[in-house]
């Protein structure tokens, strides 16, 4: 249920925080913002701009309002497979992808694949025409590509409603893309201390359009978007092989689904266009398909946008931390993640503790909360799920 918190923040969390509320007033009161800040369902405590936010901009943009894993977001491919075709032994499977993709912070590939060179190349010219050298921020770069990362990014083999089979995975622009953001975020700082400007909180510390620094942001932030979606193309590529040869036969793409949750774009909302920026909310349009995924263990959803004005045609992109990671360490015992994971092949660690699912918001009542901001096309339940540590 949408609530108006003040004229410049509309909250559709009924769980939500007070800290988490209070950060979103800070941001709600810069001059800039037009006409207000959505709060989706899942919205959380982040760095200067709370996650689950969707921050609208007139002539300036918060790179911290981005986030620092540009371009962070979701792709899921329903095959042509029933879950009922499966032979057992899913633990074959979840080896099989864990060797061809990369898992955790800081690990990367060895050498660069025919599919990921393909890509690199296409990213290198789109770097060219940016004027910048992503070496310059990682020097891997092109090793990065078609990695996982570790927290919450996952991928995960699930069933349907119908027990059709659909490969789902989440993660973003890696290290390059998180330096990229980091580098910028520095220099809206500076520029701040540099103008005396008074800000409610340092990370909100922002770039004004004209400048150069605005429009290098923004060049660069879109190589890191495009990187982050070739990433996830390259990862569901290994992927849809690894299931092939567990299956016994080719997967045909019966339908693919792809979206961006940490991102700014220019659009159109009551009546100006504005930079919207995307913190943890997917863009929700009307007839836009979307993927909300639940937690470790809990179902995720594929949607399809109501476009709703007031909420700036955004909807939430998962569930939303309720506890801190270290909180959740300290909380939760290994043998409730066992019994949280039950019927799930997953690797049985102590290092998945902070991602347990009762870390998180309960994706139903998420769900219920976004009930005038997406239609549920699909309930997927996992059957295979690989995290990096």
């Amino acid at each position: 249920m949408m609530e108006k918190i003040n004229e410049r923040l509309v909250n559709w969390a009924s769980l939500l925080e007070t800290e988490t509320k209070g950060q979103a007033e800070k941001a709600s009161r810069l001059p800039f913002i037009f006409p207000h800040i959505a709060l989706m369902p899942d919205a959380h405590l982040g760095k200067g701009a709370t996650v689950g936010s969707v921050i609208p901009t007139l002539g300036a943009i918060i790179p911290a309002a981005v986030g620092v894993d540009i371009g962070c977001g979701m792709a899921a491919v329903r095959t042509q497979y029933h879950k009922d075709e499966l032979k057992p032994g899913l633990a074959t499977l979840r080896t099989a992808i864990e060797h061809a993709v990369p898992l955790s912070a800081g690990v990367y590939n060895s050498s660069v694949t025919d599919t990921a060179r393909t890509r690199i190349e296409a990213l290198t010219v789109k770097a060219d025409k940016a004027g910048f050298e992503p070496g310059r921020y990682a020097g891997n770069w092109e090793l990065q590509l078609g990695t996982l990362g570790s927290g919450n990014h996952f991928i995960e083999v699930t069933a349907d409603e119908k027990g059709q089979v659909w490969l789902f995975l989440h993660s973003g622009s890696r290290g390059v893309g998180n330096k990229i953001a980091t580098h910028h975020i520095k220099v809206a700082q500076e520029a701040a201390k540099r103008w005396w400007i008074d800000l409610p909180d340092p990370d909100l510390a922002y770039l004004a359009e004209g400048t150069d620094e605005f429009w290098r942001y923004i060049r660069e932030l879109r190589w890191a978007q495009d990187f982050a979606l070739a990433n996830r193309d390259e990862m569901m590529d290994r992927v849809a092989g690894c299931f092939a040869e567990f299956a016994g036969g080719p997967v045909h793409e019966v339908e693919r689904v792809q979206c961006h949750h940490n991102y700014t774009e220019q659009e159109t909302h009551f009546g100006k266009k504005v930079w919207l920026s995307r913190k943890g909310a997917i863009n929700a349009e009307k007839g836009r398909p979307g993927l909300i995924p639940g937690s470790m263990g809990d179902a995720s959803y594929v949607v399809v946008g109501k476009g709703n004005p007031l909420a700036l045609n955004s909807s939430p992109h998962g569930a939303g931390r309720q506890l801190s990671r270290s909180k959740a360490r300290k909380t939760f015992t290994r043998d409730q993640l066992r019994e949280a994971m039950k019927g799930i092949e997953y690797r049985d660690t102590d290092a998945f503790l902070d991602e347990i699912p009762g870390a998180y918001k309960p994706i139903d009542v998420v769900m219920q909360d976004a009930d005038d901001l997406v239609e549920v096309r699909h309930t997927l339940r996992q059957l295979v799920n690989v995290k990096g540590d």
